[in-house]
């Protein structure tokens, strides 16, 4: 399935939790190197998150740890992230799949992209 396909299907990723008790709950140091949150629309949001970590994340064989989102009407439709056990993937709508990263540049250039084809024109 397209992310054209993916857009015209209702779907929910999950419902965006921006309380302050999510995070990376770990024993290991990270160090952020990008926090931000984007106003796109009344509606919609993008929020980036990047750490550097001591080790990879199980899954993943990069020093990188992150959670890109963009969230319309409260629901988290587009998500990019790197879950310990699952290694590096991205939510389109209901559907999951694997992400090849390669450096942080590029997996934010490849989310924009993707938040670009999500959104209406």
């Amino acid at each position: 399935m397209d992310l054209h396909t993916a857009q015209k299907q209702p779907s929910i990723v999950g419902v965006f939790d921006n309380t302050p008790t999510v995070g990376i709950n770990s024993n290991i140091k990270a160090e952020l190197l990008l926090r931000e949150r984007h106003q796109i629309a009344d509606n919609a949001f993008v929020e980036l998150r990047v750490w550097r970590v001591p080790h990879p994340v199980r899954g993943s064989e990069h020093e990188y740890k992150y959670a890109l989102t963009y969230v319309v009407k409260g629901i988290c439709v587009l998500r990019y992230d790197n879950e310990a056990g699952k290694g590096d993937h991205k939510h389109v709508g209901p559907i999951e799949t694997g992400y090849r990263f390669t450096t942080p540049a590029q997996l934010l250039a490849d989310f924009w992209r993707d938040v670009d084809q999500w959104r209406p024109e």
